[in-house]
C-alpha cells in the first residue's frame, strides 16, 4: 500500500465518522426541537397527534372552564381557535383576551394538552413569533393593551420633583 491510498483511506475514515457524529447529533436535537404554531397554523396544516408544540395566540373571552386543578380555554389568533387542556397552577397573568404560549402535545381530537403556560405581561415579554402572528391576523392594536405603543407615541409624563409621600405612622410597622 502506497502513501497516497493510505492517506487516502485515512482521509476517508475520517469523514465517515464525521459525518456519522453530525447525523447523531441531528437525530438528538430532532427530539427535542419543539417548533412554535399558531392555532391557524395548526388548523390548516397536517400535524400528526402526539407531535409536540408551542401554540400561541390570544385566551379567546368565555373560554376559559376551570375544574378544580384542571382548566380547559380556547387561544386564537383571530381566524382560527384550538382548545387547550392543562393541569396545574397557570400564572398570574393568566386572563382572557391576554396573550399566551402553551407547551404541550396535539391530541388525536385536536386539542393540545399542555404541560406548560406562559401568559404575557405586554409586548416586551410577547414571543416575536406570537407578535408577528397577531400582527398579519390583524388582531394586534397599536397603543392599546395588546400592542406596543410606538416610539414616536409615547410621550413623556411631566416630571415631578415634589418627594413620594410619606407612610402614616398607622400604616408603620414596629
Amino acid at each position: 500500500m502506497t502513501r497516497k491510498s493510505r492517506r487516502l483511506i485515512l482521509i476517508g475514515a475520517g469523514l465517515g465518522v464525521l459525518a456519522l457524529a453530525a447525523g447523531l447529533i441531528l437525530t438528538a436535537l430532532n427530539d427535542t426541537i419543539v417548533f412554535f404554531r399558531t392555532p391557524t397554523e395548526v388548523a390548516q396544516q397536517q400535524i400528526a397527534p402526539g407531535a409536540r408544540l408551542r401554540l400561541g395566540g390570544l385566551v379567546e373571552p368565555g373560554s376559559v372552564a376551570k375544574s378544580g386543578a384542571s382548566v380547559r380555554f380556547a387561544v386564537t389568533d383571530g381566524n382560527s381557535k384550538v382548545t387547550v387542556a392543562y393541569t396545574g397552577l397557570l400564572p398570574d397573568l393568566f386572563r382572557e383576551g391576554q396573550g399566551v404560549v402553551a407547551e404541550g402535545v396535539l391530541q388525536s381530537d385536536g386539542t393540545v394538552k399542555a404541560d406548560s403556560v406562559l401568559a404575557k405581561h405586554d409586548e416586551r415579554y410577547m414571543p416575536r413569533e406570537v407578535a408577528d402572528a397577531l400582527k398579519k391576523s390583524g388582531h394586534w392594536k397599536e397603543g392599546e393593551e395588546g400592542g406596543p405603543v410606538p416610539p414616536a407615541a409615547k410621550t413623556p409624563g411631566p416630571q415631578s420633583s415634589a418627594a413620594p409621600p410619606a407612610v402614616s405612622p398607622a400604616r408603620s410597622t414596629p
